[in-house]
């Protein structure tokens, strides 16, 4: 740059942020991805994980879109509120998702209790898994459930009575 020139905005930019041109590097340079050894699919074949939770919602309502599949969730919350005690809630869905749950099938179990002590068992069901790559959607109806005073529940879910959830559910006056 010359010293008599007037410097711009875009002049003083481009020497105080220097571009670096990245070049593509010839065909002849570039390696083809490499495949995994096979001792690595053989790994990943045999591979034994414990399922996984990936949703867990309470709601008022669940649409399934006969067309797509797709599930609608209508009405989400967190905490109950009522006016007076012992308080029954008539009726919510407990919406979950699940994966890597290996194919065949298996027994969920939802437990809920103000203390792990005194734990009710609300959900006992099977269900079948197409292999651990499936994402599988339960939709589990919860009728007239009774909270007996204002607190913190605690809400436990098991596969296979393996621990997969511990959560709280708070019920306040």
């Amino acid at each position: 740059m010359n010293p008599a020139e007037t410097l711009t905005r875009k002049s003083l930019s481009a020497l105080v942020y220097p571009t670096r041109r990245l070049r593509r590097l010839p065909s002849h340079f570039r390696l083809p991805p490499r495949p995994l050894p096979h001792h690595a699919l053989v790994s990943i074949s045999i591979m034994n994980t414990k399922p996984q939770i990936l949703c867990w919602l309470m709601c008022d309502g669940v649409h399934v879109d006969p067309a797509t599949g797709k599930h609608t969730l209508l009405g989400i919350f967190s905490a109950i509120r009522a006016r007076q005690f012992p308080f029954t809630h008539p009726f919510m869905i407990w919406f979950m998702t699940l994966s890597d749950v290996p194919a065949g099938k298996h027994k969920i179990r939802i437990s809920l209790g103000r203390d792990h002590a005194t734990m009710n068992v609300l959900l006992d069901r099977e269900f079948e898994s197409q292999g651990p790559l499936q994402r599988i959607n339960l939709i589990n109806d919860v009728r007239n459930l009774t909270f007996p005073a204002p607190g913190d529940y605690s809400i436990i879910i098991e596969v296979n009575e393996d621990l997969l959830l511990a959560t709280s559910l708070t019920v306040a006056d």
